[in-house]
């Protein structure tokens, strides 16, 4: 069956060099808008390919949501004719990606200079741990490094009162993925207007600096400080325990605070001077924290639900991961579409979460297999048979064989 793809990014080709989660997410998330990736593999094949569940192998859970829509084709690097293979495939290509450190890229010959050099209008990409000339620049740099560096864990820590610890995934690299994304938008509309390609540097820890800083840096802001760095409200949010579980809440106009103290027959608390402003209550979270929860406890939850809708004021419950899958704003707006993968059967997708009037994307194009569109894409490039036979015996390319794909 024909793959559908269609959206406001068809017509722009992606030589995707990236592996694990950041350049993938974001390749992936070009994908779901119509762009042609295609993934460039080495002959094992992106890690994520074996990390997870899996029906078969090297198509765990993981790989099949990072890189969905893409086609893949394995190129050998360390030979020669691979390299002129990747090459080649940048002529025609808009953007060429990568998470490898710098220094793979000067080893391998795939340099913002080799490549500008086959295509002056491509846009060159790098997703670096740290950014070209800081100490760590050299610095191999994964999730939880990046995460402990950007202060993450020891905001955790003053949260919960605990040992610092991790967010239970993998937020830098989709964090970064999402700019990086965004970065490479803006290259190609710069592209379009100026006529000419240019190489960009997105490094992760100073992208999550600025995501952790945005709301922390506080004091630290002014020069010289005002005070500390830390946003001292955002340690006192947190759900409200009911008779039966927790709530979730947010009072951010005084019109909604002064909504819930009548609700709950407390419109005094409204004269109080520590909550009768946004400032004040944000000064004096945990205080409010307190009055909040108390008079949340004697009811459950779902009583609780009822009554702020009611009441026009936002909240919801705490979910799991099991009942967000169940969610029924989820299902009812069709955020999941079931998916029959050709060689892993049934799957659940996530649609694209955004709409669109004029160019609604749509991508139906699986997951591939490690190689699986090697030979297409070579012919796309203007390979001839017999020279596809040559770099097939000559190790520079691999293919899936033909059993898997049928």
């Amino acid at each position: 069956m024909t793959p559908v793809v269609q959206g406001p990014l068809r017509g722009i080709r992606i030589v995707d060099m990236t592996m694990e989660v950041i350049g993938p997410y974001a390749t992936q998330l070009m994908a779901d808008l119509g762009a042609d990736v295609v993934k460039v593999e080495p002959p094992q094949g992106d890690g994520r390919r074996t990390q997870g569940p899996s029906r078969h192998p090297k198509m765990t859970s993981q790989f099949l949501h990072n890189n969905r829509g893409k086609r893949s084709i394995v190129v050998d690097l360390k030979r020669p004719q691979g390299r002129a293979v990747v090459l080649r495939l940048c002529e025609e290509a808009d953007v060429f990606v990568y998470n490898s450190r710098r220094a793979a890229m000067q080893r391998l010959g795939l340099t913002c200079e080799d490549v500008s050099a086959a295509n002056p209008r491509i846009v060159y990409c790098g997703a670096a741990g740290f950014g070209e000339g800081g100490p760590y620049a050299s610095k191999p740099a994964y999730d939880e490094v990046i995460q402990g560096l950007s202060a993450i864990p020891m905001l955790q820590a003053r949260l919960n009162g605990a040992a610092p610890s991790f967010l239970p995934f993998m937020f830098a690299d989709r964090s970064c993925g999402l700019m990086l994304a965004h970065t490479l938008l803006a290259a190609l509309l710069a592209r379009d207007r100026l006529g000419t390609g240019q190489a960009i540097e997105l490094p992760m820890f100073e992208t999550l600096a600025a995501f952790v800083l945005s709301e922390h840096m506080e004091g630290r802001g002014f020069e010289p400080a005002l005070g500390e760095a830390g946003m001292d409200s955002m340690f006192a949010r947190r759900p409200a325990r009911t008779l039966d579980g927790y709530l979730c809440y947010a009072f951010e106009r005084d019109d909604q605070f002064a909504a819930f103290c009548d609700l709950v027959g407390r419109p005094e608390m409204m004269s109080d001077a520590r909550f009768a402003r946004g400032a004040e209550r944000d000064r004096n979270m945990a205080q409010c924290h307190c009055f909040v929860e108390s008079e949340l406890a004697g009811r459950t939850t779902a009583e609780w639900l009822a009554r702020f809708d009611r009441a026009g004021l936002p909240a919801a419950p705490v979910r799991s991961l099991e009942q967000l899958m169940d969610d029924p704003q989820l299902r009812q707006a069709g955020f999941f579409k079931p998916v029959e993968h050709p060689t892993e059967g049934p799957l659940v997708m996530m649609r694209v979460p955004t709409r669109w009037s004029d160019t609604e994307p749509e991508n139906t194009r699986p997951a591939p297999l490690l190689g699986e569109h090697t030979i297409e894409v070579l012919r796309e490039a203007g390979y001839a048979g017999a020279d596809i036979q040559a770099l097939l015996a000559d190790g520079a390319v691999r293919a899936a064989p033909a059993k898997q794909t049928a």
